[in-house]
């Protein structure tokens, strides 16, 4: 039974503008009980991750200044929501939901978190809706508890993981492949692994293509024994700050081929949400659904 993170104590008191982005967390869940895709039994709370396995992957500077309100604005900006406490917790929340899934992967073979993908987030600072990097930081426990000697980390969102990078950039435990619109967000891009930047209005056709090329031969070369799976919706032709053109059910092959791939050379597999900015939130959602619903075909 494929266990799902969720946690709503820490729902975000946000203003209108900055509301749209985190709503689909709620729906995401509602909409998968109400299709019957998940039960009640497989969801469960993840508390917050503990400040010592988050100071394996950030510094302790940057985590005191957050955990005492004191970034300075400009730092507050480049976040891009509102600081509050509950903003801080919702972040331990995530990262504690990936890290849990990690976990919960190593016995089921695959889990997933409603919430993470915060891939922006540096050793030292956060960005673009992004404070701790979840998927650096369940990456370093696996390494560091030796439940893991080498992490793949396929991150499929529309913006190029520059915090992960970052953070890796001089581990070889930790493989990052990201791909992502050239055009996108972050301007100034960091140098993962492998990095593949695709041309505005790349098409789903040319896109799976190229996927299906590429991760089977990653897989074989690198031999992960463990893969995080960075599920952003953003690819999407509706997505209002993605520069790519995948249908809805181009996005579903998308997910199917990884989670196949990782069945494939018996890889488990821990799967962050991400991100996804379309007009109409039921788009959005739906995509994120349809993440679930691979995972549950597959894995039984």
């Amino acid at each position: 039974m494929i266990k799902i993170a969720y946690s709503d104590r820490f729902v975000l008191d946000l203003p209108e503008g900055h509301r749209f982005p985190m709503i689909k967390y709620e729906l995401i869940k509602e909409q998968l009980l109400y299709q019957g895709i998940i039960s009640e039994n497989q969801l469960y709370d993840p508390d917050l991750i503990g400040r010592s396995i988050v100071l394996d992957t950030h510094c302790a500077q940057y985590l005191d200044k957050l955990e005492q309100n004191l970034l300075s604005p400009k730092e507050i900006r480049k976040i891009g929501f509102p600081f509050t406490d509950r903003l801080i917790k919702r972040s331990f929340s995530s990262a504690a939901g990936t890290l849990h899934s990690a976990i919960n992967a190593l016995e089921y073979g695959c889990a997933l978190n409603i919430a993470g993908g915060t891939h922006h987030a540096y050793y030292d600072r956060g960005e673009a809706f992004c404070l701790l990097n979840d998927i650096a930081i369940a990456s370093n426990y696996l390494l560091n508890q030796h439940l893991s000697k080498k992490i793949l980390v396929v991150d499929l969102d529309v913006h190029q993981g520059n915090g992960t990078a970052q953070i890796f950039e001089h581990d070889n435990r930790v493989f990052t492949f990201s791909m992502h619109g050239k055009a996108n967000y972050p301007l100034q891009k960091e140098t993962s692994d492998l990095d593949i930047e695709l041309e505005v209005g790349t098409s789903g056709t040319a896109y799976l293509a190229l996927l299906k090329e590429v991760l089977p031969q990653l897989i074989k070369d690198q031999q992960p024994d463990f893969i995080f799976y960075q599920a952003g919706v953003d690819v999407l032709n509706t997505d209002k700050l993605g520069t790519l053109a995948l249908r809805t059910n181009e996005c579903l092959e998308r997910d199917v081929f990884v989670f196949e791939q990782c069945l494939h050379f018996g890889i488990p597999v821990a799967v962050s949400m991400g991100g996804g900015y379309s007009p109409h939130v039921a788009d959005i959602v739906n995509a994120h659904c349809n993440t679930f619903i691979a995972a549950s075909d597959l894995y039984l």
